[in-house]
């Protein structure tokens, strides 16, 4: 039932993104397409979850012990940005048509709030341990996703709608993204 409550409570109650506005500027910016949504979804789970599992492996057992904990945040953000390099490096060889439609994004997942802001929030977790981190860092990474799939459908269907010059582009945007939000709030009383 725990494991439960964390997976809607990332998902869908407080999804990074819609509830706790991290990661904005990669769901503003990699939404245009439905495709190049998929493929940073793809990227910030894989980042996500390989750098909550190693941030909390280096907090719980190097950090704290040495009584290092105040070099949290700056070690978090050494490792994510190490991460970012090691999946830009496999995209270029893998799959180099979804390496260049994230253009300039994919470095952005270094600064992305949203993978710092998992890492740290899983060791905030009650009764932490690496298996309930890293199952929050698949959940939320979910959640991301979902935002990011559906703001992405939505801007697609946009685009062929017959909309007043002041709100094509970036006004109808923030006013769908604020839309997504409220509606994500429904889901408050779920946990």
């Amino acid at each position: 039932m725990e494991y439960w409550t964390i997976l809607i409570g990332a998902v869908f109650v407080n999804n990074i993104v819609l509830s706790q506005f991290l990661g904005i500027c990669p769901f503003l910016g990699v939404s245009g397409k439905v495709s190049t949504s998929l493929g940073m979804s793809g990227a910030v789970l894989f980042v996500m979850t390989i750098a909550t599992t190693v941030t909390y492996l280096l907090h719980e057992y190097v950090l704290v012990p040495a009584g290092l904990d105040y070099l949290r945040t700056i070690t978090f953000i050494l490792v994510i940005a190490a991460l970012v390099q090691m999946v830009e490096i496999v995209l270029k060889k893998v799959s180099p048509p979804l390496y260049q439609a994230l253009g300039v994004f994919l470095p952005l997942i270094t600064t992305n709030c949203a993978v710092l802001g998992v890492a740290i929030l899983a060791l905030g977790l009650e009764n932490a341990s690496l298996l309930k981190a890293v199952f929050f860092a698949v959940s939320s990474s979910a959640g991301f996703a979902l935002a990011l799939v559906v703001f992405a459908s939505i801007r697609e269907y946009l685009e062929l709608a017959d909309l007043p010059e002041g709100m094509k582009g970036v006004p109808i945007n923030l006013l769908v993204a604020g839309l997504l939000s409220l509606a994500f709030l429904g889901f408050a009383g779920l946990v």
